[in-house]
């Protein structure tokens, strides 16, 4: 009698206890490592900025995760949302003072590059290089102008294509399928290496930016890229290469016919890159931070700023490449220019 009298007590004590339990476990603050996980898992983008963006995260961004938390897979837009979601509380194991100085954080990350010719200083806008392949041997950048396949790729953007589909490397169907079919071709190729020029280029035969000046001066900020390290990178100056009256010719390279579609950073891009770099004067204000200017007048013609690896031997990894993040962004990157034929 006395048991069966304890029976309904017992069971209120369960009613009352359990669901706090649960509550207490569902309001658990999401952290780096969740995120990575839910990445890892092949979650859509879409899915887990929505997640980052609707439930409570305690998120560490400082420097060296951000780079980890990009090296594990994280999107420009994961990554953002995880900051987006940091500010006005101080990151895990950062000083309190981050709380004060996270609002002051720019938004934009992008590279920037002001430049001052005949008096006048004003921005240029960041443009992106396109991708194209040829089995022209890199030998020339007048070989490579006057390829008919790196042209007419330049000019359908064809290459858009291949980003949309690497974009999509760690998310859902598209990663699998991306993965799928680099390792068909991986067995099918075991014992052979075959190589490809992967050719850099700029629609268009001109720059809209005109320069009355033949002796511009540059400033450029990489300084807040996510995932790079600013050290590894410094500007230079470039002539670019008219080609067939539909793009400029920036530079090339050789590598693997997979390269472009590899998530391995084993892509030594820089190390036998063909592109006719300008003579510059190049002043280092800080990690990121430089000056640069020809060091003579320049002809008239079409160049362009760009960001290249300090280290001739740096690798990239192709999937960063084709979807211009992280060092793919770095090296992807240019500002174009036009020197006009009456330019002082």
């Amino acid at each position: 009698m006395k048991l069966n009298n304890c029976i309904p007590t017992l069971l209120m004590m369960v009613v009352l206890i359990v669901p706090p339990l649960f509550s207490q476990q569902a309001q658990r603050p999401l952290n780096n490592a969740d995120i990575i996980n839910m990445v890892k898992t092949k979650l859509p983008e879409s899915v887990v900025v929505q997640a980052i963006q609707s439930n409570p995260g305690k998120y560490d961004t400082s420097t060296n995760a951000l780079i980890a938390l990009h090296k594990a897979g994280l999107t420009e837009n994961e990554l953002n949302a995880m900051i987006g979601a940091s500010k006005g509380s101080s990151a895990v194991g950062a000083p309190s003072s981050a709380q004060n100085t996270a609002p002051s954080v720019p938004k934009s990350r992008m590279p920037t590059l002001t430049v001052s010719a005949g008096g006048n200083t004003q921005p240029l806008h960041l443009e992106k290089t396109q991708l194209a392949e040829t089995k022209t041997k890199p030998s020339s950048m007048k070989s490579l102008a006057s390829d008919s396949v790196v042209t007419q790729a330049m000019q359908s953007g064809v290459n858009e294509a291949a980003m949309s589909a690497a974009m999509h490397m760690n998310s859902g169907i598209g990663g699998q399928s991306v993965q799928q079919a680099g390792s068909i071709f991986s067995s099918v190729m075991a014992h052979r290496q075959p190589k490809t020029t992967y050719v850099w280029g700029v629609p268009a035969p001109a720059s809209t930016n005109v320069l009355q000046s033949a002796s511009p001066n540059f400033v450029v900020d990489f300084s807040r890229v996510l995932g790079v390290t600013p050290d590894d990178y410094a500007p230079t100056i470039v002539k670019l290469t008219p080609a067939q009256n539909t793009c400029r010719i920036i530079g090339a390279t050789q590598g693997k016919a997979d390269a472009r579609s590899s998530p391995a950073a084993d892509w030594q891009i820089y190390s036998n890159f063909l592109e006719e770099r300008v003579k510059s004067q190049v002043q280092k204000l800080a990690p990121g931070k430089y000056k640069i200017s020809p060091a003579t007048e320049l002809a008239a013609g079409e160049y362009g700023v760009v960001l290249r690896p300090v280290s001739k031997t740096k690798n990239f990894s192709g999937g960063d490449v084709v979807r211009g993040q992280g060092d793919g962004l770095m090296f992807d990157a240019i500002w174009t220019f036009q020197i006009s034929e009456d330019a002082q």
